[in-house]
C-alpha cells in the first residue's frame, strides 16, 4: 500500500512558484520533509478549461508546467497523487477533434454519448430529465460535424460554455476503457502512486435514474479500475460528492473516501462556539478517509451534508461567509433543493477568511483536522493561511477566490506569520508522533469544547480546544523520554 498515515499537500502545478521545477524547489527550501504523506498535484495536463479539469491529453504534461521528468523526480521524494478525470475529456482533445471531422466514421465515435444511445427519438421525456442530478442547466450540448453540418447532441455533465468544453465519455466503450488503461500505465511509468478518480459519481448514465452513483453499475466500473491499478501498485481515491450514506457504501467496500463533511462541521462549530454536532459526527464517521478543510473548489454543503444539516444554522453559516467575501455554487435540479429552495452546493472562499481571519480559530480548525482519523490533506492556500482573492470581471470563475498563485517572495512573506509557523508545527507533530498510529477516542467534554485523544502502546497525545475563548492546548508523551510535554506555539 502506498498511502501513508502522514500529511499531504494539495497544490496546482503552478501555484507555488510557477511550475513543477519551482514547486520542487519550494518544497525543498521552505517545507523540507514536511509533506511525508505525499503531494496531490492538481491536473498538470494540457487543458481547455476548468483549470485542468477539461483535459486535452492526460498522457501529457502541459509544457508551461514542465514534463513527466519533473513528476518522476518529485516522486522520488514524495508519494505523488494525480487526478484521472474519468467522466469526460476536452472538446479540444485529439479524440473529440477526430470525431468532429469524421462523425460516425471516426475510430473514437463510440467513445462519446449521443442522446440517441438513450432515447432513439432524440427527445427525452421531461420526467427523465427531472430525475437527473444536474451540474448545469442541461446535460447535453450540440456539436456540428465538419463537412456534413450534421448536428450531434452529446452528454456533457459539466461545463460553463455552450457547447461545453467537457464532453462525457462512455465508460462501457472499449475505446474509452483502453484510453483509461493507457493513462494508468503511463502513471505507473512516471512514479505516480495514488490516483484520484475525479467526477466518478457521474460516469454511469441510466434512464430513469439520477445518473449519479448508479448502483450496481458504479461498483462494476470501480472494480474494473481497481483491477488495472492494483497490479501497477497504484491506490485509488474516488472523488464523490454525495450524502453520508452513499460515502459509507464505498467505505464498506474497502475504498478510500473523502471526508467532505468535516470542513462544514468544523466551521459551524467555530462560528457558533458549539461542538455538539461536530462531536456527534466524529463518533460515527469511518476512519479510512482523506480529511480536508479546503480545496480548489469550496466547502461542500449539498448533497454531501444531506440528512445532516440544521437548515437554519446552515443558512446563517452561509450568510456569515458571504459577509466575509465568499461566493456560492448552487444546485441546478429543483428536486435536489431543500425546503425554502435552499440550493447551496459549495461555499467558496478561503477557510481563513471564512473564520474572519482569526488566527486562533484557524489554528483550532487545523488542529482538529489533523487529529481526526484519516489522511490529512492541506490545500496550499490553507497552508499559507491565505485570504480571499479579489475577483474582477463578470465572467470570472467564483472558485478563483481560493486559487491564488504564490510567488517565491509571497511564500517567504507568508512564512514569517506566526499562524503559518504554527500550522507547520502542527503538521510536523502529526507526522512524527507515534500515538497517531494507535487508537483514537473522543473525550467527554462540554458543548463549547472539543477534546480528542490518541493512544499507542504507552504514548499519548491529547487535544483540548475551548471554542468560547478560541484557546488550544495539545499535550503529549515524549516518545523517547516518556515525559509529558505541551506542544509549543508562537
Amino acid at each position: 500500500m502506498t498511502v501513508h498515515n502522514k500529511v499531504q499537500l494539495i497544490t496546482y502545478p503552478d501555484s507555488l512558484g510557477g511550475n513543477l521545477n519551482l514547486l520542487s524547489h519550494v518544497l525543498d527550501r521552505y517545507f523540507p520533509h514536511l509533506f511525508e504523506g505525499g503531494i496531490h498535484i492538481l491536473p498538470p495536463y494540457p487543458s481547455s478549461g476548468d483549470r485542468g479539469f477539461a483535459p486535452i491529453n492526460q498522457m501529457e504534461i502541459d509544457p508551461r508546467f514542465g514534463t513527466w521528468d519533473d513528476i518522476r523526480r518529485l516522486g522520488t521524494k514524495y508519494p505523488i497523487l494525480l487526478d484521472l478525470i474519468v467522466n469526460h475529456i476536452s472538446a479540444r482533445s485529439p479524440q473529440f477533434r477526430d470525431f468532429l471531422r469524421n462523425g460516425a466514421n471516426s475510430p473514437y465515435a463510440d467513445m462519446f454519448l449521443p442522446i440517441e444511445k438513450f432515447w432513439p427519438d432524440k427527445n427525452p421525456p421531461r420526467e427523465d430529465i427531472e430525475k437527473i442530478f444536474l451540474r448545469r442547466p442541461t446535460p447535453f450540448s450540440d456539436y456540428v460535424i465538419e463537412g456534413t453540418e450534421e448536428v450531434r447532441t452529446l452528454w456533457t455533465t459539466f461545463g460553463k460554455t455552450t457547447p461545453s468544453e467537457q464532453v462525457d465519455i462512455d465508460i462501457h466503450s472499449p475505446v474509452a476503457r483502453n484510453y483509461l488503461k493507457e493513462c494508468f500505465i503511463n502513471f505507473s511509468r512516471n512514479n505516480v502512486k495514488i490516483v484520484r478518480l475525479d467526477a466518478i459519481g457521474y460516469v454511469v448514465k441510466k434512464i430513469g435514474t439520477s445518473c449519479f452513483f448508479v448502483e450496481p453499475d458504479i461498483y462494476e466500473f470501480l472494480e474494473w479500475l481497481k483491477s488495472i491499478a492494483e497490479p501497477l501498485d497504484i491506490d485509488l481515491l474516488p472523488e464523490l460528492h454525495a450524502d453520508f450514506s452513499t460515502q459509507l457504501k464505498l467505505s464498506q467496500r474497502g475504498y478510500w473516501i473523502y471526508d467532505f463533511i468535516l470542513p462544514y462541521m468544523v466551521l459551524e462549530a467555530l462560528l457558533f462556539k458549539n461542538s455538539q454536532r461536530l462531536k456527534e459526527y466524529l463518533a460515527v464517521r469511518p476512519p479510512r478517509q482523506f480529511t480536508m478543510l479546503d480545496c480548489h473548489d469550496g466547502i461542500p454543503v449539498k448533497p454531501d451534508l444531506d440528512g445532516l444539516l440544521d437548515l437554519d444554522k446552515t443558512q446563517r453559516v452561509v450568510e456569515i461567509c458571504l459577509e466575509r467575501g465568499a461566493n456560492l455554487s448552487r444546485i441546478f435540479s429543483p428536486k435536489y433543493k431543500d425546503r425554502g429552495g435552499f440550493d447551496v452546493h459549495q461555499i467558496r472562499g478561503t477557510y481563513y477568511s471564512m473564520l474572519g481571519g482569526d488566527d486562533r480559530a484557524y489554528l483550532i480548525a487545523r488542529a482538529i483536522q489533523l487529529f481526526v482519523p484519516g489522511i490529512p490533506q492541506v490545500y496550499y492556500v490553507g497552508l499559507l493561511a491565505g485570504e480571499n482573492d479579489r475577483l474582477e470581471g463578470d465572467h470570472v470563475d467564483g472558485r478563483e477566490i481560493n486559487r491564488h498563485n504564490y510567488s517565491l517572495a509571497e511564500i517567504e512573506q507568508a512564512l514569517e506569520r506566526p499562524i503559518v509557523k504554527n500550522i507547520v508545527t502542527l503538521i510536523r507533530f502529526r507526522n512524527s508522533h507515534p500515538a497517531f498510529d494507535g487508537h483514537f477516542s473522543l473525550i467527554p467534554c462540554a458543548d463549547h469544547e472539543v477534546a480528542l485523544r490518541w493512544d499507542n502502546e504507552g504514548t499519548v497525545t491529547r487535544l483540548f480546544a475551548d471554542l468560547s475563548t478560541n484557546t488550544l492546548a495539545i499535550d503529549y508523551t515524549d516518545p523517547v523520554t516518556g515525559v509529558e510535554k505541551t506542544l509549543e506555539f508562537e
